[in-house]
């Protein structure tokens, strides 16, 4: 089936985002899991050290998003890193990059469909260890409907999902910091990491699952090809979406553990995936529990709406590439992949299924390190005229991502080599099967 941008002759996606929504889609990826699940998780391995762990994030993350934002001002189309590798390095980093975000996040969606359904099922009042993997897909299912009508209705629908948590955030925050002033600052202590080896990898470990939480800009380069003057909107996107993120992040951490303190809170985040509503409750204010358990809902739907979005865009690229079927890269009538928004949502269903939280989330800390590596190496390759910053960032950043991903449980980083792996002989056959290049976009 043709579709106007089909007809066209060009088979683009049409340019919807400006600033403020490409913004708004970078907060809506960001502001979710990352600060209602992921904390907790991240307390439990670093302890009360997390809130210096999320500050060692945001510092790796600004390097990588420094090489993001170039690298999408300069090709703009949907893919990111994917097609940087392709055009910058070589085929098979480029697909690597390709396939290790379809793996990382489609892990973290799931993640956030888990994290939906523990919120929601609480909300409700519902058993959140029976009900959780059925509201979990049924989230994916739901959503996965919302991205088939196109990217307009869907960013829509993220401006009212953010405007919401933000909200609730704020509330949380300003409740939670006279606590946090008067008795709270005990739980906040030691801040720098237990001493010995144990401690350093706790404290690593707990680095490495938060940077994941911060890598929800990259949404924004994925949508690259939608959205308008990347060059300057890209950019400015990204900087503002990862400092807002950045303070967010750091005060809603340390109201929580001056409520609750780590253990509690990871304690918390394994049996029902809600530290931050068991942190309100802390705080002698039910209410206010409410408040925040309204907002994780919304959170989460709303993280789990742009990573269907970005992975979709990821495997309309592939698609193109011919490292996936052609069927993927086509758009239907309303200048939408369908085929891809379909694929992802069924992955994504499936992962959400095992309802564990832990292991999908350090799953996503590996590969989206060793994406965000190649990222950093397609940055060094860009030309002197279209490079927006400094060589030392991307270098920074290649090292930093390396290091902090062999810093998960072994038995993670040893899965998402054999997936790499398993990808890499996908890739062979595929350009024998659909040729090289055969579906790529020009640039």
């Amino acid at each position: 089936m043709l579709t106007s941008a089909d007809n066209s002759g060009s088979g683009r996606l049409p340019r919807e985002l400006g600033v403020f929504g490409a913004t708004l889609v970078g907060l809506g990826a960001m502001v979710g899991t990352g600060v209602f699940v992921s904390i907790g998780v991240a307390a439990g391995a670093a302890g009360p050290a997390v809130v210096l762990a999320i500050a060692l994030a945001a510092l790796v993350a600004a390097c990588n998003a420094s090489s993001s934002a170039q690298l999408a001002a300069s090709h703009a189309v949907s893919g990111g890193t994917y097609e940087y590798g392709y055009r910058y390095l070589n085929h098979w980093l480029g697909f690597a990059a390709g396939w290790m975000f379809l793996c990382a996040k489609s892990a973290s969606a799931a993640t956030a469909a888990l994290g939906f359904a523990g919120y929601f099922g609480r909300l409700i009042g519902l058993d959140p260890a029976a009900a959780k993997t059925a509201l979990a897909v049924g989230a994916v299912v739901l959503l996965t409907a919302l991205v088939l009508l196109g990217i307009r209705r869907s960013s829509r629908m993220n401006a009212l999902i953010v405007s919401v948590t933000l909200a609730s955030l704020a509330l949380f925050v300003a409740a939670g910091l006279p606590n946090l002033l008067d008795e709270g600052g005990a739980n906040l202590l030691p801040l720098l990491p237990a001493a010995g080896e144990e401690g350093l990898r706790g404290f690593l470990y707990g680095t490495a699952l938060m940077f994941v939480a911060f890598t929800g800009y990259a949404r924004i380069a994925t949508l690259g090809e939608e959205v308008k003057e990347p060059r300057k909107s890209i950019p400015r996107a990204i900087v503002v979406t990862l400092l807002l993120t950045a303070a967010l992040y750091v005060s809603v951490a340390a109201v929580a553990l001056g409520a609750m303190g780590a253990e509690r809170l990871a304690a918390v985040t394994a049996s029902a995936a809600t530290p931050l509503e068991a942190a309100a409750r802390g705080l002698g204010l039910p209410r206010l529990a409410v408040v925040v358990a309204v907002g994780s809902v919304t959170a989460m739907l709303g993280v789990l709406l742009n990573l269907i979005l970005g992975l979709s865009r990821v495997a309309l690229a592939m698609g193109r590439q011919g490292d996936l079927p052609p069927a993927f890269a086509r758009l239907t009538r309303g200048d939408v992949p369908s085929a891809a928004v379909l694929g992802v949502g069924v992955v994504v269903a499936l992962l959400a299924s095992t309802g564990d939280v832990e292991t999908t989330w350090a799953f996503s800390a590996f590969t989206v390190l060793i994406y965000y590596a190649i990222t950093n190496l397609a940055a060094l390759r860009l030309p002197a005229r279209e490079r927006l910053y400094p060589r030392s960032i991307a270098v920074a950043g290649f090292a930093a991502c390396l290091f902090l991903a062999f810093w998960v449980p072994p038995g993670t980083w040893l899965t998402g080599c054999a997936l790499l792996a398993v990808g890499l002989g996908w890739h062979v056959l595929a350009r024998r099967r659909w040729g090289k290049g055969s579906r790529r976009m020009p640039p």
